[in-house]
């Protein structure tokens, strides 16, 4: 893109000092607006006096412009030295963006039955103060002239490109240790059988070794499989409205066994009339995560609830599944919907865990146009919303 951008800009200053010197200023800085507008970047216009005189909104939110200034000094000493010296100037850079994100408050925080009101009235996000978290910007940048007294900045921000490869790169490293596992347990099990000798106890020791790893693989294999189906867009149409209380209650119907080996009984309640539009596979492959997830991190003998109502605006369904469990800490909140990750809060119910539902969870979410959220407060329990637009009629 920047080689692109670059032959398009060599041609616009080309035809700007050649084909265009009898143009008054104004035709002039109508035509260079009008193709700045369609460029698929954000731009910025400086002056002489290195002021900004125009800038695309992106510019303010990406952390280059502030106050209607350059705020980045690379870039404002690559317009001082394109203004003295002409050309252009291609450089990388990084910028860091602050945003406000949901905090449990340290006094007054919400319990579990106030967590479950809200679920009950529809309200997706509990109350919560806000915590500034900084978030980096990849960008890449190309200064040049307009005109003698114009100079403009071209960002190209190719920040979900970088994220995407680190999470590749993640996930590639995270499989590969996963597959990892049962081949050496084999290797373990196939150097005891060939020294011989070895007692029954230790073959059986390492063949539950292996069984246990291969048993992992598969539950890895299953998740990655249902990962990949989760990512295809979902798009509304006739053929694919369901109802939201009868994929609730199937889900909850499938785990009512494992919930009672630990005493856990499950409470469903919700408006039997909301319906979306969506994949039943997909939306019950969340569910199924979520309900497992209450299941797994609630103490024996507790309650897990699940409600489902429509938000105050009666446009999403708001499906909630509150835990009774040890929470999540605050610091993990913002992590625990990444692929593999886990948490600080396990038990001897989750060492099976992947670290995958969670990801399934919300890439459900996001392909039926919704969202996942979470609130938790340690010794308070966690709930979790999987929140999707309602059905037209």
């Amino acid at each position: 893109m920047v080689e692109s951008l670059g032959s398009w800009w060599r041609s616009l200053t080309h035809r700007n000092d050649d084909d265009e010197h009898d143009a008054d200023e104004d035709t002039l800085d109508d035509a260079t607006n009008a193709l700045l507008s369609m460029l698929p970047l954000a731009s910025v216009v400086v002056d002489e006096h290195d002021e900004v005189i125009r800038a695309h909104p992106s510019a303010y939110a990406l952390g280059v412009v502030r106050d209607d200034a350059i705020a980045e000094e690379t870039v404002l000493r690559a317009v001082h030295e394109v203004r003295s010296c002409g050309g252009n100037k291609q450089f990388d850079l990084t910028t860091t963006t602050q945003y406000v994100a949901p905090q449990v408050p340290k006094a007054g925080k919400p319990t579990t039955r106030e967590i479950a009101r809200q679920a009950l009235i529809g309200q997706s996000k509990p109350n919560t103060s806000g915590a500034t978290v900084s978030r980096p910007n990849w960008l890449k940048i190309i200064v040049g002239k307009l005109n003698e007294n114009l100079m403009v900045v071209l960002i190209s921000d190719v920040s979900e490109s970088v994220r995407f490869s680190q999470v590749r790169d993640s996930f590639i490293t995270n499989v590969s240790e996963q597959l990892l596992e049962p081949t050496q347990s084999l290797e373990q099990l196939a150097d005891i059988v060939e020294r011989g000798g070895a007692s029954q106890q230790d073959v059986e020791r390492n063949a539950t070794q292996l069984r246990q790893s291969c048993s992992r693989l598969e539950h890895m294999i299953s998740d990655l499989l249902l990962l990949i189906k989760a990512q295809e867009p979902i798009l509304p149409t006739a053929d694919n409205r369901i109802n939201v209380m009868e994929q609730v209650q199937a889900v909850v119907q499938a785990h009512l066994d494992m919930a009672a080996q630990r005493g856990i009984t499950i409470e469903t309640c919700g408006d039997e009339s909301l319906c979306i539009n969506g994949e039943a596979d997909q939306i019950q492959a969340a569910l199924t995560k979520l309900i497992e997830n209450a299941i797994t991190y609630s103490k024996d003998g507790s309650t897990v609830n699940v409600v489902a109502k429509a938000n105050e605006e009666h446009t999403e369904a708001v499906i909630s599944v509150l835990d009774r469990g040890k929470g999540i800490a605050i610091g993990e909140q913002n992590r625990i919907f990444e692929r593999f990750y886990r948490g600080s809060n396990q038990n001897e119910h989750s060492g099976d865990g992947i670290g995958l539902g969670l990801a399934i969870v919300k890439h459900v979410a996001l392909t039926h146009h919704g969202s996942a959220s979470v609130w938790s407060s340690p010794g308070q329990g966690s709930t979790f919303a999987l929140v999707l637009p309602l059905g037209g009629e």
